[in-house]
């Protein structure tokens, strides 16, 4: 929205700056930081008051959370949701339609969260919104987004795959480019969902992810850095850092009150809205390949939940202690904190390495 103030400019003052997508991502970075700050007291006293008993704790999880995150106020997510929205609708431009359908994907997979966190409060159970329910809305939505970016990526990158290292690869997927995009974006919610079980271990991972995911959507969406970096141009993605500077403000003013002990947790109201966040920033930017590697860590964390469940359902053992494998690390005696740090340096190696792919050939 106040792009539209670089209209006023004659080229030599103050209002030529809403013309830079840099200026402006840093503009909605602080925005959401400071709404983080300024309303998330607020938001946690209400949440205490309305849902006194907490988020409901799985009984067949680690025994010390029973005792030390009961009571927890959950749906923290709506802060980082609305510091997000806030500040990408004030400072990108609003006639760009990739930050409308990213916008798009992360409010709609936000309202599944929702729906299957309030079913849990409001029930005093674990049991939410039936997972059959969840991944049936969550495929709808990713249907529509992947439909969406076919029609808005330049022709000669429709429907195909392209591949990090070897740049002048690309796949045409064809038919199933769109399955492709709907696993991409389910995926990548699902997997930062289950990631989100220890205070502050699901956010950082999601803001190291994003600002490479935003680093990646600026240099592709410039052709003389697309010419330098010999990666493909698709026009417009640049905005889409905006959206992403506004994730970091929105989760840090999050993680400000998650960080442990945890005063709140983003519960699946945030989790799935970042994840699909992220895996459609990784559609529109053809970066999903790479989205596999930035997000290696909640990459893990799925893989371990599905062999622990294949595993045990063939032979009734368990490879892991417990799934996902963050809880494994518990079981062996690991600190809460010693795990969500250590996690962390991963998944900053990992974003290291995703942006690597960039200047590789």
């Amino acid at each position: 929205m106040l792009f539209w103030l670089s209209e006023l400019s004659d080229g030599g003052d103050v209002f030529n700056l809403f013309r830079y997508i840099t200026f402006r991502a840093g503009g909605a970075f602080f925005t959401a930081l400071v709404f983080g700050f300024i309303f998330g007291r607020p938001l946690i006293n209400a949440l205490r008051r309305k849902y006194k008993d907490g988020q409901p704790i799985r009984e067949d999880g680690p025994a010390s959370h029973l005792e030390t995150k009961a009571g927890t106020p959950t749906m923290g997510g709506l802060l980082i949701l609305a510091a997000l929205c806030l500040s990408t609708l004030m400072w990108a431009r609003l006639d760009n339609p990739y930050v409308w359908l990213v916008l798009g994907v992360t409010v709609a997979f936000g309202l599944i969260g929702f729906a299957d966190d309030w079913a849990k409060v409001s029930r005093n159970t674990t049991a939410g919104v039936s997972g059959k329910v969840r991944l049936a809305a969550g495929f709808a939505i990713a249907l529509a987004a992947g439909l969406i970016a076919a029609q808005l990526h330049p022709e000669d990158l429709s429907s195909q795959l392209a591949m990090p290292v070897f740049k002048d690869v690309l796949i045409n997927l064809g038919y199933i480019y769109i399955p492709f995009v709907m696993i991409v974006i389910v995926g990548s919610a699902n997997a930062v969902n289950l990631t989100d079980g220890l205070d502050g271990l699901a956010i950082m991972p999601v803001m190291i992810a994003a600002a490479t995911l935003g680093i990646i959507a600026y240099a592709v969406g410039r052709v003389d850095f697309t010419e330098y970096l010999d990666v493909h141009y698709v026009p417009g993605t640049g905005e889409l850092l905006i959206f992403c500077a506004g994730l970091i403000g929105g989760g840090l003013g999050f993680l400000w009150y998650n960080a442990p002990p945890a005063a709140v947790f983003m519960g699946d109201t945030g989790s799935l809205a970042l994840g699909g966040a992220l895996g459609a920033i990784a559609v529109c930017t053809k970066h999903e390949i790479v989205l596999a590697i930035v997000g290696g860590l909640f990459v893990a964390e799925a893989v371990s939940v599905i062999v622990q469940v294949l595993y045990f359902k063939m032979t009734g053992k368990r490879v892991f202690l417990m799934a996902p494998i963050h809880h494994h690390f518990e079981k062996k005696g690991w600190a809460e904190p010693q795990i969500v740090i250590r996690f962390w340096i991963i998944s900053l190696i990992l974003a290291l390495i995703g942006l690597a792919t960039l200047k590789l050939r």
